[in-house]
């Protein structure tokens, strides 16, 4: 679907308009959104607009990294969404001109469609022209990731309560879990980051002077989401290091334990294994009370070395 958006000279909107008329129309700035464009749309980038067949390409040829591409006077961004469920990164292209926006997503945006629908509505946002339009896509995309930090924290919480009271494997895989889930965060927030950098130092983009400070601001959002992943990302590491220090603290409580009971087994086992020898002359074999007076001795053995053990501690 596309959809058009011009403001004229004399701050008036227009919406029911055809590309061909953009350039009749008195027309200030304006911005086109290819919403889910069919194959016949996306031809109009080459035939109507005339972009760079390597930015084209970008735009058909599916994931690019973010991204700051200068071609003449017109600039191609590369931006990502994530999904909110998966993630999983999503791509949204966008080309800013002298006078121009043009946005190009395979997927629906809601946070497209709210800067479009907030362009709409807000006469007092006509004025500040199609850079402050591409600052709102930035933002709403930007703003889309914080749900999904703070949603980590949670978990994090979560995980550190639970580990009080015990530790699990099924912990350890959410864990895991969360940990591929930063990473497919921290591939779009990094990359994310540098792309606002490169805006906000740019000297070739003219009027982002004008509207530096709604672009830092974007960037600031940047540097505090991976700052705030980083984190996260460190403490999982740290819970995972405890999980496994756990772990190895238990089994070495268990073998130490193992080790004890097999050590008080021995002389008993010793005992056993020369009485248990059919030499014919072994006097106790004869004797009344021979049996009961081994299994004394070797009750004995086995309850002193039992409270030498205890009182070392080695029980605890």
């Amino acid at each position: 679907m596309l959809r058009i958006l011009g403001i004229t000279k004399d701050l008036k909107l227009l919406t029911d308009i055809q590309l061909n008329a953009l350039a009749h129309e008195n027309v200030k700035w304006y911005w086109v959104d290819f919403n889910e464009p069919t194959e016949q749309e996306a031809k109009l980038l080459a035939e109507h607009f005339h972009f760079h067949p390597l930015a084209i390409e970008d735009c058909l040829h599916r994931l690019q990294r973010p991204k700051l591409d200068h071609y003449g006077d017109t600039h191609f961004l590369v931006l990502h969404a994530i999904h909110p469920n998966t993630l999983a990164a999503e791509e949204v292209d966008m080309f800013l001109g002298d006078n121009f926006i043009v946005t190009f997503h395979a997927n629906p945006s809601a946070e497209i469609d709210d800067a479009w629908n907030r362009i709409c509505e807000q006469q007092s946002l006509w004025e500040k022209g199609h850079l402050y339009a591409a600052y709102l896509v930035m933002d709403n995309l930007v703003d889309q990731y914080f749900p999904a930090v703070e949603q980590f924290e949670d978990q994090l919480a979560e995980f550190e309560s639970k580990e009080r009271k015990s530790s699990n494997q099924a912990m350890m895989d959410d864990i895991f879990d969360m940990r591929a889930k930063l990473l497919k965060l921290h591939k779009t927030v990094w990359p994310m980051r540098d792309l606002l950098y490169r805006i906000i130092n740019s000297e070739r983009m003219e009027g982002i002077k004008e509207q530096l400070v709604y672009f830092t601001d974007v960037y600031d959002h940047l540097l505090k989401l991976s700052d705030m992943s980083e984190s996260i990302r460190e403490m999982t590491a740290d819970l995972r290091d405890s999980y496994v220090s756990l772990n190895a603290n238990r089994m070495n409580a268990i073998m130490k334990t193992l080790t004890v009971i097999t050590t008080i087994f021995m002389p008993l086992t010793f005992i056993a294994g020369i009485y248990g020898m059919n030499f014919e002359y072994m006097p106790e074999l004869k004797w009344k009370w021979g049996y009961f007076a081994v299994l004394g001795v070797m009750f004995c053995v086995g309850f002193s070395m039992y409270r030498f053990f205890r009182r070392k501690g080695w029980f605890d």
